[in-house]
């Protein structure tokens, strides 16, 4: 905390308030701010907030009581932030789905969540319907220009014959149009809702393994919203006469580069049903923040969006800012207006950062680290620190977080330098996984959460992150991390991505295996193989050494872009092209 600017205190306060709390004091006071812009269509908070609460009337209406769960299986679009804010108002609860999920996989998660009623798209309702889980309610929105409806089949489109229906087998003969929920004023308030209500059901990324519901409370989406929120903004919280919450600046804490309330603007690619896009619509409007939906991710149509609205921060993963780095005429780009760039889902290669430093020169490049077990953040860099943060580091700890570094065996804690995994304890650490209580008790220790993460700190507190604990390979005998290997890989000229996975061996045990997408123009040869090979070979102990390159055209990832070494390990090479 020595890395905040002069004024900001070490700890903040976390009114005792709602995730629609946030929502309900920005548009009190920014109420002709633009929350949302879709296309051509735009939301500002007051409107935001009317339909959030139009729609939280409804679904209470329709029988859907506080505690049940509704799913958002949304692609992004404006009608996804009204309906988590909906949801959320009417005391209900939000599992966020993956619309890409197949129907077998979906009516997993529905059932699992124990949801009763989903909020769909027309593009999204033929998966629901073909996974058959049985759901009380069914809502549909219409498509925007960030969420077409052009990839669902036909009969999914709106049936501009019917009022209140939209056609789709079954299912639909039983969906309701969202607008029917909307009809009327909006309601001048309702019953609040208790901090310690269940806010999320969330599906972890599924990076080792299966996907597990994670439990997260409204004070804890409060909690980690202010902590990243505060953080870039140089504010504290505050709450008005009707419980409201909106953000202060600290006068002595704003400095030029400071992301000011109620001026700054985010291009919102991230896929918004996972913890970093909840977590950043939310701290958005806590902020006053105007958020540009971009759709599904095309490097050159984001490009554009960016210079058109003018945008002040982007928000992503490495795989978003390789494409965008890839786009032909990056150059002669106008970036002038970015002044936040912020990088998530796993660490950014230096060459990367290099290159985004370059072409965005008014723009503080961060990084931070998190999971969905702790609801989004961990660390950060943070944004108004003046020079460069330590090569390869995830950030520190945010306001009210700590971060230790244990043994692996006993999970003592290691001195400041070694190598173990990551435990963090925070006001943001979730309440468990959903219907595992073995799992969470592993898990969840003491009030700390055992991340799975392999790391070491520096003497200043920065976090540096090495590996996956199951990806930590056992070569001879001797420890390997894939993290240092990936980042040397990434300094080659030739390598546009690359994820190292141990591979089993007679007599090594496992070997450290480098799956490279190479960049145009260096085909993938025997020679190129040779040449990467040796190029790490030179920087590392003999142990360490790449023994295998792999070449493929694309890497699996994610929905919110981290590489699924699962997938590699299995031999599947091919991107699920979600990044």
């Amino acid at each position: 905390m020595t890395l905040l600017p002069p004024g900001m205190p070490r700890r903040i306060n976390y009114p005792p308030c709602s995730v629609g709390d946030i929502l309900a004091g920005t548009a009190r006071r920014h109420p002709d701010r633009v929350a949302l812009w879709d296309g051509e269509e735009a939301l500002d908070y007051a409107e935001l907030y009317r339909r959030a609460l139009r729609l939280a009337r409804g679904l209470r209406e329709r029988g859907i009581g506080p505690g049940e769960v509704v799913a958002l299986h949304l692609p992004n679009s404006l009608w996804f932030t009204v309906g988590y804010y909906g949801v959320l108002l009417s005391g209900a609860v939000v599992t966020p789905i993956n619309p890409a999920l197949p129907p077998a996989v979906l009516a997993e998660q529905l059932t699992e969540a124990g949801a009763v009623a989903a909020i769909s798209h027309p593009a999204t309702l033929a998966a629901l319907a073909a996974a058959a889980v049985p759901l009380r309610l069914v809502v549909t929105v219409p498509a925007t220009e960030a969420a077409p409806a052009g990839a669902a089949p036909p009969e999914t489109a709106p049936d501009t014959t019917a009022p209140d229906r939209t056609p789709s087998g079954d299912l639909a003969e039983r969906a309701v149009r969202v607008e029917r929920l909307l009809a009327g004023p909006a309601p001048a308030a309702l019953e609040p809702v208790s901090p310690e209500a269940l806010a999320h059901l969330s599906f972890t990324g599924g990076t080792t393994g299966r996907s597990k519901a994670v439990r997260v409370l409204h004070r804890q989406v409060v909690a980690n919203s202010l902590q990243m929120g505060c953080w870039r903004s140089a504010s504290l919280p505050h709450l008005d006469d009707r419980g409201g919450l909106y953000l202060d600046h600290v006068p002595g804490a704003i400095r030029p580069d400071t992301v000011r309330i109620a001026e700054g603007s985010l291009l919102a690619v991230a896929p918004m049903f996972h913890a970093m896009g909840l977590v950043t619509q939310n701290l958005c409007t806590a902020g006053a923040v105007t958020v540009v939906v971009a759709g599904r991710f095309e490097p050159g149509r984001y490009l554009a969006q960016l210079q058109r609205h003018r945008v002040s921060t982007l928000a992503g993963s490495p795989a978003l800012f390789h494409a965008l780095l890839a786009v032909p005429g990056i150059e002669r780009a106008d970036l002038s207006s970015v002044r936040l760039v912020s990088s998530g889902a796993a660490p950014m290669d230096s060459a990367t950062l290099a290159r985004l430093g370059e072409l965005m020169p008014e723009a503080a490049v961060t990084e931070g680290y998190g999971l969905t077990e702790c609801t989004m953040g961990l660390t950060s860099h943070p944004p108004l620190l003046d020079g460069t943060a330590p090569l390869g580091s995830v950030g520190v700890p945010v306001f009210d977080t700590e971060i230790e570094i244990r043994d692996l065996v006993d999970a003592k804690p290691l001195p400041t330098g070694e190598v173990g995994e990551v435990w963090a304890r925070g006001p943001q650490v979730a309440d468990g996984y959903h219907g595992h209580p073995e799992l969470t008790g592993q898990q969840f220790q003491d009030g700390w959460l055992r991340t799975g993460d392999l790391g070491r700190t520096d003497p200043d507190g920065w976090l540096f992150l090495v590996g996956r604990a199951k990806d930590m390979l056992l070569y001879k005998g001797y420890n390997v991390y894939p993290g240092p290997l990936e980042e040397l890989l990434h300094r080659h000229p030739a390598v546009a991505l690359a994820a190292v996975v141990g591979e089993p061996d007679p007599e090594a045990g496992e070997i450290p295996v480098a799956h490279v997408v190479p960049r145009p123009g260096h085909p993938p040869t025997e020679g190129l193989a040779g040449e990467l090979i040796a190029f790490v070979a030179r920087q590392v102990a003999p142990y360490q050494r790449v023994r295998v390159i792999r070449f493929a055209e694309s890497l699996p990832v994610s929905a919110a872009g981290k590489v699924l070494k699962t997938e590699l390990r299995r031999g599947k090479p091919e991107s699920d092209g979600s990044a």
